[in-house]
């Protein structure tokens, strides 16, 4: 289906999206919708007509585990609710550890690259079939920006997302700002990028900013989108007429007007690109790669769309599962994931191969992350902390790695201050104390909890 343009809704710009003109759609974070309710400018969306469709950033497709149902399930009820003609997500892994390593489960809280090994496609399509039959609507998979990269790799970006269409019928959301991040941190061509990739899978395409920080990209989606990734896009429009493009803006949210600027700048653009063929106003009339008539349903396992243009409910085509990964592919993935995903959170040697100046690099973006994600969702804790919170949160995350969401991850932090004994002004640590125990239901750990704590771990140890 024809998309057009569109913008990435957030809530704290919900109204300057409302009142943006020319948005033919928008996207959620899945996991920031309740599963039952709709915020009320999401609503008045969709009653003007505006599809929405929900991107999540969870489910860690590009894992060694199966994807985690109850997280397919909250997916799938999302995308019902919003009537969604698709749900997208990441090539990535967020999570490691857990009974495949006999090792606790670590979480990244961010996208993380799959190496591009064969052993890591089985796993990643095995995972992506298992995703499509729990869900109700096609499935697009997103290609991620990095500041590293495997070892020992044996494919380009562009070979492992034409090898895993191929092997899945899944559809590709491509982030031509991701292109050009790993263009500068890995030296990668988006150029060769996608004239390697099927073109004509592509579901939609993503667009952001970013900033250059001691020749480092980092894909910040808080800064106007530069000259060069626009260029990336031109790239893109001029091998194919993308069903959609987006603009992603997620932090220090300009105004309405600087929006309206950024999405007339991705206009020109694809206006520009466009083969004279087909550079008409009528942006279906021809592609390049796979003319719209010709295109089926957006996923060989999924429901075809319904001839009004919705998402449809008729039945699943008929296209074989391929077989599981072959023995031991996972317990290897499993291995490798948790190795590298320990030495970035907690501290353990870096594995064989990677670039130790770029792991620390990434290392300290988790933590920053960490920080400002836990203080978006406990605004409380920079209130009490005052100027101290920053540098207080960056100590615990050195050694302490996020085991749950942010929300739990809040809480501990808040725990580990209060039996450390602070913050040292006593109103702070009284008002700290009532927070924890306000969200926790518990008394905070005193000096003897964590004692008998660090006992059982010996004892658990040996």
């Amino acid at each position: 289906m024809e998309l057009g343009i569109g913008i990435g809704w957030r809530p704290e710009i919900a109204a300057e999206v409302e009142a943006l003109s020319g948005i033919d759609w928008v996207e959620a974070v899945a996991e920031n919708l309740c599963a039952d309710h709709l915020p009320d400018s999401l609503v008045r969306l969709r009653e003007r007509g505006v599809t929405v469709v929900p991107h999540g950033v969870a489910l860690g497709l590009g894992g060694a585990d199966r994807p985690d149902p109850d997280r397919l399930a909250g997916l799938a009820a999302r995308a019902e609710l919003l009537g969604a003609p698709l749900v997208t997500e990441h090539i990535a892994f967020v999570r490691a550890g857990g009974p495949l390593t006999a090792s606790p489960t670590l979480e990244a809280g961010h996208l993380l690259p799959v190496p591009r090994t064969w052993d890591a496609l089985d796993v990643l399509c095995e995972n992506v079939r298992i995703a499509q039959d729990s869900l109700p609507v096609p499935l697009a998979l997103e290609n991620i920006a990095a500041l590293i990269t495997w070892p020992g790799e044996e494919l380009t970006e562009g070979q492992f997302l034409a090898e895993l269409v191929e092997r899945t019928g899944v559809r590709l959301l491509i982030d031509v700002a991701n292109l050009h991040t790993n263009h500068v941190n890995l030296g990668q061509d988006p150029a060769k990028a996608l004239d390697e990739l099927p073109v004509e899978a592509i579901a939609y395409v993503h667009v952001a900013g970013g900033v250059e920080k001691n020749g480092v990209w980092h894909d910040t989606h808080a800064h106007p989108v530069s000259e060069p990734v626009l260029e990336v896009l031109a790239e893109l429009r001029s091998r194919v007429d993308p069903p959609g493009v987006l603009l992603e803006r997620d932090d220090a949210f300009p105004p309405g007007a600087e929006l309206a600027g950024e999405l007339d700048a991705i206009r020109a653009t694809l206006r520009k690109a466009a083969p004279s063929a087909d550079a008409g106003p009528d942006r279906a009339a021809s592609r390049k790669a796979v003319p719209s008539a010709d295109r089926g349903p957006l996923s060989s396992s999924a429901p075809a769309p319904a001839s009004d243009g919705s998402a449809g409910t008729g039945a699943r085509t008929t296209a074989p599962a391929p077989a599981p990964a072959p023995a031991g592919t996972r317990d290897r993935t499993a291995v490798a994931q948790t190795a590298l995903l320990s030495a970035l959170v907690a501290g353990t040697p870096a594995p064989e191969g990677f670039d130790h100046r770029r792991l620390r690099v990434q290392s300290r973006a988790l933590a920053a992350k960490r920080a400002d994600v836990v203080a978006k969702v406990a605004p409380e804790l920079p209130e009490i902390l005052g100027d101290g919170y920053r540098a207080a949160f960056l100590a615990y995350a050195g050694s302490r790695p996020m085991s749950g969401g942010y929300r739990r991850d809040a809480l501990d932090f808040a725990e580990h201050m209060l039996i450390a004994g602070g913050p040292a002004d006593p109103v702070a640590r009284r008002r700290l104390t009532y927070w924890w125990q306000d969200r926790s239901g518990a008394r905070p750990p005193r000096r003897t909890t964590r004692l008998v704590r660090a006992a059982r771990a010996v004892l658990v140890g040996k």
